[in-house]
């Protein structure tokens, strides 16, 4: 992936968010898109090596359109400012638990794992899971690839009491709290520019596999249909900064 050359591209479509400007710069988006379908399928390569509940995985599904979906949104500004990836199980709408990345027009590489706007079948199953198996997300807290690098659950729209059926002194009532489950942190790629952008996307995703694979787990309950994720889930999302590489 040519990252200069992304960045320059995000960043003038940012100052120009109009058909016509990128129509203008179709070509050298195709050039990028091509580039970024190479980066996602090394990607799902990388994941594979940590991850084998990982499912069939289509690059060309995982490379998140460009294009902006603007039926429900007063923002009419047809394109997003990033290239965006999300690696997982599909489910009817979005994905299931999945890693995701993506690179904005500041340079801001946001990187991590989790389920974003679970339905409520899903939401409710996952709650149930932590309030009963509580000692799975302590040992995900705490694992130390997750620990060193997401610190925590990211910070995210929650309740402000405890769910119906939940008490209030339950282990991880915080987190039975949230509506979404994700790890997340940036970097900036500008200031900091990676030695291998794939090698340090996988990285991430490989410390926050225990947090995947533990949604993945509570997403299995019995009764439990399928989820679903909003493929633009990381923007409302509060990432932490990466740890200074040691």
């Amino acid at each position: 992936m040519h990252l200069p050359a992304l960045l320059e591209f995000l960043e003038g479509l940012s100052k120009n968010n109009n058909r016509p400007w990128f129509v203008l710069h179709k070509p050298a988006y195709d050039i990028l898109r091509e580039e970024f379908l190479a980066l996602t399928t090394g990607l799902i390569d990388d994941v594979r090596k940590f991850d084998r509940d990982l499912g069939p995985v289509e690059p060309r599904k995982s490379a998140l359109r460009i294009h902006r979906n603007l039926r429900f949104s007063r923002d009419k500004t047809p394109f997003k400012n990033n290239m965006a990836c999300a690696i997982g199980d599909r489910a009817q709408r979005g994905f299931k638990p999945a890693y995701y990345f993506h690179i904005d027009a500041k340079g801001i590489l946001l990187a991590g794992g989790g389920i974003y706007q679970p339905d409520k079948t899903i939401l409710a199953s996952i709650r149930r899971h932590i309030a009963e198996h509580p000692e799975g997300l302590t040992k995900v807290l705490r694992h130390p690839r997750y620990r060193k690098t997401y610190q925590a659950l990211a910070e995210e729209e929650s309740l402000s009491r405890a769910p119906k059926g939940f008490a209030p002194d339950l282990k991880h009532i915080d987190a039975i709290k949230m509506k979404h489950f994700f790890g997340i942190v940036e970097i900036d790629v500008r200031r900091h520019p990676p030695k291998n952008l794939r090698t340090e996307i996988a990285g991430l995703f490989r410390d926050v596999h225990p947090l995947v694979a533990y949604l993945r787990e509570a997403s299995r309950q019995p009764g439990t249909p399928g989820s679903g994720t909003d493929p633009d889930f990381p923007d409302a999302i509060k990432p932490r900064r990466a740890p200074a590489k040691t």
